[in-house]
C-alpha cells in the first residue's frame, strides 16, 4: 500500500512541495498583518478594510488567472506570481500606511489565487481517474497542515515583525524551487465556463446561500480573529496557537461531518452544524480563560470549515459533469465576495460595540444560514435525483480542485438533476 501511495505521489511531489511552502508564507503573512496593523495604531475599521483587500483581489483574480496561465504557461505564471507575492510581502515593511497596505493586500490576493489555479490545474491533469481520491486527500492534508503550521512561525521572533515579513517572502521564493526544476510537461488549461449564477439561484438557492454566508463567517475569522485574540491579551505565540487549533479542528471534523451528510439530508446536517457553530460564537465572550476559548474555537473551526464544502456537495448533487466548472466557479466567487466584505463589517462593528463584536457578528451570520436551511427543509423538496455526490473536505482555493472532485470515478457514477 505504501509503495502504491508513493508511486501515485511521486509525479506530483514537486507540486505538493511548492504548495506547502507557498501556504506557509501566505498563512504567516495573513495572521501577522492583522497583528501588526494593531501595533501600528490602525483603527479597527481600517484593519477590517485592509484584511478584506486580499479577498477582493482573490475574487477578481478568479477571472484573470486562466487567461494569464494560457498566455504565459504554468511555470512562468507561477514564477511571476510568486515573485509578486514575495515582493508584496516585503513592501508591507516599507510602506506602513493604511492605503498602501490595502493596495498590497488586493494585489497579493490576485497573485495568490493565480498561484493556486496553477497548482490545482496541474494537479488536476496529473491525477489519473483511479488515483484522484487519494491524491486529493493528500493535497488537502498538505494544504491544511501548512496553514496550521504557518501560525506557529509567529513563535520564531514575536518581537521582530520585519523578520517575520521577510520569512514570509523567503517562503514564497522557495515555493518557486520545486515547481521550476520539474521536468514534467505543463498541462493546458481550458477556457473558463460562462457564469450561470441566475440559474444557480433558481434551483440551488441553499447552496448559494451556504457559499455566500460561509464566506461572511470565514472572512471574519481569517481577517479579524488574530486581532480579536490580541485584544483579549493573547501574545503573538498564543495567537498563532489559537489559529492553529481552529484550523486543526477544521481539518479533523470535516471528514465525519461530511461522511454523515453523504448518508443523510445535507440540509438537515447543515442546520445542525450551523446552529452549533452559532452557539459556539454566542458563548465565546463568556469563556473564563484562554484555554477554554481555544477549545471553543477548535469546535467552531470543525463546524465552520465544513460549511463551504457542504455547500459544494449540495451543488454537485444537482449538476451534470459539464456544468461543474461553471457552477463551482460561481460558488467560489460568492464565497470570496462574502469573505471580502466580512472584515469590513466586523471592523466597523468592533469599533462600535467593542471587541466582542466579532463573535456576535459570526453568530448572527450563522444563525441566518441555519434559519434559511430550516425554511428550505420545511418548504422546498429535495431536488437531488439518483445517487448524491460525495462530500470532500476543502478550503477556499480555486475551481480547479472542485472539478477534480467531480472527476473522481465515484462521482462520475452519480446521476444529477440538470442545471437548467
Amino acid at each position: 500500500m505504501e509503495v502504491l501511495i508513493w508511486s501515485n505521489m511521486r509525479p506530483i511531489s514537486a507540486i505538493l512541495g511548492s504548495v506547502a511552502l507557498l501556504l506557509l508564507g501566505s498563512g504567516l503573512l495573513n495572521t501577522l498583518l492583522s497583528l501588526s496593523a494593531a501595533e501600528q495604531g490602525f483603527s479597527t475599521t481600517w484593519i477590517g478594510i485592509i484584511m478584506s483587500g486580499f479577498y477582493v483581489g482573490f475574487a477578481c483574480g478568479i477571472f484573470v488567472s486562466g487567461r494569464l496561465i494560457r498566455r504565459m504557461g504554468h511555470i512562468r505564471t507561477f514564477a511571476f506570481c510568486a515573485a509578486l507575492c514575495a515582493s508584496i510581502a516585503l513592501l508591507h515593511g516599507i510602506w506602513i500606511d493604511t492605503w498602501s497596505w490595502l493596495m498590497l493586500r488586493f494585489c497579493y490576493g490576485i497573485a495568490f489565487v493565480t498561484l493556486m489555479t496553477v497548482i490545482e490545474s496541474w494537479l488536476n491533469t496529473r491525477a489519473e481517474k483511479e488515483e484522484r481520491g487519494q491524491i486529493f486527500a493528500v493535497y488537502m492534508v498538505v494544504n491544511l497542515g501548512a496553514i496550521a503550521l504557518a501560525q506557529q512561525l509567529l513563535r520564531l521572533s514575536p518581537d521582530a515583525i520585519l523578520m517575520l515579513i521577510s520569512l514570509s517572502a523567503i517562503l514564497s521564493c522557495w515555493a518557486l524551487l520545486p515547481i521550476t526544476i520539474t521536468s514534467r510537461s505543463q498541462p493546458q488549461i481550458p477556457e473558463r465556463a460562462n457564469s450561470s449564477l441566475k440559474k444557480l439561484l433558481s434551483f440551488a438557492p441553499l447552496a448559494v446561500a451556504t457559499s455566500a454566508l460561509s464566506g461572511l463567517a470565514m472572512g471574519a475569522f481569517w481577517g479579524m480573529a488574530p486581532y480579536y485574540a490580541s485584544q483579549l491579551g493573547f501574545g503573538f505565540s498564543d495567537v498563532g496557537l489559537l489559529m492553529s487549533i481552529t484550523i486543526v479542528g477544521g481539518a479533523l471534523l470535516q471528514i465525519p461531518i461530511g461522511r454523515f451528510s453523504d448518508k443523510h439530508d445535507r440540509r438537515k446536517v447543515l442546520i445542525v452544524v450551523t446552529s452549533i457553530a452559532a452557539l459556539m460564537c454566542f458563548i465565546m465572550p463568556y469563556a473564563p480563560n484562554q484555554a477554554s476559548l481555544m477549545l471553543i474555537f477548535f469546535i467552531w473551526g470543525g463546524l465552520a470549515f465544513s460549511l463551504y464544502p457542504l455547500g459544494v456537495a449540495q451543488l454537485l448533487d444537482q449538476l451534470t459533469p459539464d456544468e461543474v466548472v461553471s457552477g463551482s466557479t460561481d460558488m467560489l466567487v460568492l464565497h470570496g465576495a462574502g469573505a471580502a466584505i466580512a472584515p469590513i463589517f466586523v471592523g466597523v462593528l468592533m469599533n462600535w460595540v467593542g471587541i466582542q463584536g466579532m463573535p456576535v457578528y459570526m453568530a448572527v451570520i450563522l444563525s441566518l444560514l441555519a434559519a434559511y436551511a430550516i425554511y428550505q427543509v420545511r418548504h422546498v423538496s429535495v431536488l437531488t435525483t439518483g445517487e448524491p455526490a460525495h462530500f470532500e473536505p476543502m478550503v477556499q482555493t480555486s475551481h480547479e480542485i472542485i472539478e477534480m472532485i467531480e472527476k473522481d470515478p465515484q462521482a462520475e457514477t452519480s446521476n444529477h438533476a440538470p442545471y437548467h
